[in-house]
């Protein structure tokens, strides 16, 4: 069979880049071995997403008397919410097959391997082979959970973020290795429903260590209010089976001490390993540069129509970023001229209670960078509408070159942040300064005030404080 484009993976780099490929004329193919929608929709974003809403309403629930309601005796049915987040992905991974025929793009179902001559041989689930020839190819292999070299991934006492969201019985007690999106992510969701969680995270910083100080310090406090147990600065030495439960020693760095202690299970959240093996990548002599697919800005590899995206090339391993990247791969095969994406301008999200939300500099580099800064922090305890919603805590930080104005960052904890910070995004896109943000009138009573409120106090213009 030949195309225009065949996609090998179906994450939200791949069926997004072959959808556009199909606007905008190419006869498109799309290789998948497991679920359309890759690991976002069937393993990550999406389930994820679908847990922490049960758990939202689960606190909600149980702190229904601040409200005014009354409700006897709440209970967190395991069983159910994951059952829910599975059906949630799986809806969503439907709607990616109805999108596939809408937009018709050929589903191959099977493993793709690249051979010589732009062709890629899948292997199907009964191992037969079927051989398609495309004038463009692109990888969208996405990435798994990495392990830590002297503790792997088992599926038994050590698990990956898979096992994380399907498991048979809640756990009692859980240790966390990794205090970045995923990890926090989870360690709130099982810490809402009832199991007593410890975070261990190798970096000084402790929770979201890539986070601004502030924000990572600020969470950090909420969670050991909730009664989640952090051990920053600190390193999982072992784990082993110790009867039914599981004994993990934990060195604390600075003073080299070790400390055990027992739990059921351990979620390995280290990171992602971007998947580059067995997908003919030597054959074609496709360069790597520690285990990330060398692209152009464009997304060529340094072999001439083979192009990469997502996990597997350099960058934040994030979804939308996945999305970005193969709709400009894909309006610069088809001959039109798209910007090179401004990796500076990327959102960062954590869907932990309360939500965590960025883009553009911290303060601490903004300041290594030379640039002279106007700080602004706004809390939301001084918001109305965060006060008559139950929110309170977290605030929005913003940083400004003294300059020229220029907003050079922004850093939000608190509740629907990771929906205000696309404002943020935009006003850096557009190359907004802060007189130009103080002057946005905003809605009264929102959230979103803080943004105005926190850019006018890094002018000292701020009302409400």
């Amino acid at each position: 069979m030949n195309f225009d484009l065949v996609v090998i993976g179906s994450g939200p780099g791949g069926y997004v880049a072959a959808i556009r490929a199909s606007q905008l004329g190419l006869k498109t193919a799309i290789v998948e071995k497991e679920n359309l929608g890759g690991v976002c929709l069937n393993w990550g974003c999406i389930p994820t997403k679908a847990l922490l809403k049960s758990a939202q309403v689960f606190e909600y629930i149980k702190h229904a008397e601040d409200f005014g309601i009354t409700i006897k005796s709440p209970k967190a049915d395991f069983d159910k919410m994951i059952g829910r987040s599975r059906n949630v992905a799986n809806g969503m991974s439907k709607g990616v097959q109805f999108l596939m025929k809408k937009n018709q793009i050929t589903v191959i179902n099977g493993y793709g391997r690249l051979i010589r001559g732009k062709k890629v041989v899948v292997t199907k689930e009964d191992g037969s082979k079927e051989t398609i020839e495309a004038k463009s190819i692109i990888i969208a292999t996405g990435g798994r959970a990495k392990a830590l070299p002297h503790i792997p991934i088992d599926n038994d006492i050590v698990i990956g973020y898979r096992k994380a969201m399907t498991m048979d019985k809640q756990p009692k007690k859980m240790v966390v290795m990794g205090a970045g999106a995923i990890g926090v992510e989870f360690a709130h969701f099982y810490n809402a429903v009832g199991t007593e969680v410890t975070i261990v995270e190798f970096m000084e910083q402790g929770l979201l260590p890539r986070e601004d100080k502030d924000v990572s310090k600020e969470l950090g406090k909420i969670f050991k209010k909730k009664g989640i147990n952090i051990k920053a600065n600190a390193s999982v030495e072992s784990v082993e089976k110790k009867g039914i439960g599981v004994l993990v020693k934990v060195k604390n760095r600075k003073n080299d001490i070790i400390e055990e202690m027992e739990c059921d299970v351990v979620l390995s959240a280290t990171g992602v390993s971007p998947n580059v093996e067995d997908i003919g990548l030597e054959t074609l002599g496709i360069e790597l540069e520690k285990s990330l697919i060398k692209v152009d800005e464009y997304y060529q590899t340094n072999v001439a129509g083979i192009y990469a995206i997502g996990d597997v090339v350099a960058g934040a391993a994030l979804a939308h970023v996945a999305s970005a990247e193969g709709i400009i791969c894909v309006e610069k095969i088809a001959g039109k001229n798209p910007h090179s994406l401004n990796y500076e301008n990327i959102p960062s999200c954590t869907y932990c209670s309360p939500e965590v939300a960025s883009v553009g500099m911290t303060e601490a580099i903004a300041k290594e960078a030379g640039y002279e800064v106007k700080l602004g922090k706004f809390p939301f305890s001084a918001s109305g509408k965060a006060k008559a919603g139950g929110v309170s805590e977290g605030f929005v930080k913003v940083i400004y070159d003294a300059k020229y104005g220029e907003l050079l960052g922004a850093h939000l904890i608190g509740s629907n942040v990771t929906e205000m910070i696309a404002e943020i995004v935009v006003a850096r896109q557009l190359e907004t300064t802060g007189h130009e943000m103080i002057k946005s009138v905003h809605p009264h009573p929102t959230m979103s005030e803080a943004i105005m409120e926190a850019s006018a106090a890094a002018y000292d213009e701020v009302i409400h404080l």
